[in-house]
């Protein structure tokens, strides 16, 4: 996979928030937090992250968004999504947690995302010319089962752009049997903008991205929940960010 640039760092507020965040990878709310004792001074500052309301230990939800044209179930349970497209790498985390910041243990997450050219798998049209055909194919789509933590973790690349949305990446989560949630991701503006002009294979395309987070309405009825907190490490990007889902 492509490179990284190096000169993106975290904002202050974003790695005082990493905090909460252990070095092995494991849960992202403090314990306090998971036994739905935190106040609100204790919940994670860093933007991604579900906020408490009135000190009560309760998780703000996630907002719903649009689940868009491209979703379809490729039947791949799977922690690689990549298939072997090109881009840098990205590894997506999110923790699934119930109304109280229970962690959900056992919870379906779908991801899916277009590629570094604009292109989503599994149809024809694609590409900047809407040229591109795609059916068949199941590259950036997978879904996992949430751990005892309520995290998931998918390998995949930096989600290119196309015309009229802003850099996201969708996801769907299934608490249970009889309830859905369907969310989107998205990334600071300035580390996409970093990544398309200037690293391969996102700059070897015509045209520029014509949408930023600010011009995107559903980008803007998400609102800063559901703003991914970036990780910078040694070889790729780690994205994070808490999903607060109704269940039952």
């Amino acid at each position: 996979m492509s490179g990284k640039p190096s000169s993106f760092s975290l904002s202050r507020r974003q790695a005082l928030g990493l905090i909460a965040v252990t070095a092995g990878g494991g849960a992202f709310l403090p314990a306090s937090a998971m036994a739905a004792q935190s106040s609100a001074a204790q919940a994670s500052p860093y933007a991604g992250l579900a906020l408490f309301e009135n000190g009560a230990g309760v998780c703000t939800i996630t907002p719903e968004v649009t689940e868009g044209p491209f979703y379809f179930d490729p039947k791949l349970e799977r922690a690689d999504v990549t298939d072997g497209k090109k881009g840098i790498a990205l590894d997506v985390r999110l923790q699934v947690v119930d109304v109280d910041c229970r962690p959900l243990a056992g919870a379906r997450v779908d991801i899916w995302h277009c590629d570094a050219q604009g292109a989503y798998s599994g149809y024809p049209g694609q590409g900047d010319g809407r040229d591109v055909d795609t059916s068949g194919q199941t590259f950036l789509r997978g879904w996992q089962k949430t751990d005892a933590s309520g995290i998931v973790s998918f390998a995949t690349i930096y989600p290119g752009w196309y015309r009229g949305r802003t850099t996201h990446i969708h996801f769907k989560v299934f608490p249970d049997d009889r309830s859905v949630m369907t969310g989107q991701l998205f990334f600071p503006d300035s580390l996409s903008e970093q990544i398309f002009t200037s690293v391969a294979p996102y700059n070897d395309r015509p045209g520029k991205r014509d949408t930023s987070n600010a011009d995107d309405g559903i980008a803007r009825r998400a609102g800063s929940q559901s703003q991914a907190a970036l990780r910078e490490l040694e070889d790729a990007y780690q994205a994070l960010m808490i999903v607060a889902v109704k269940s039952g």
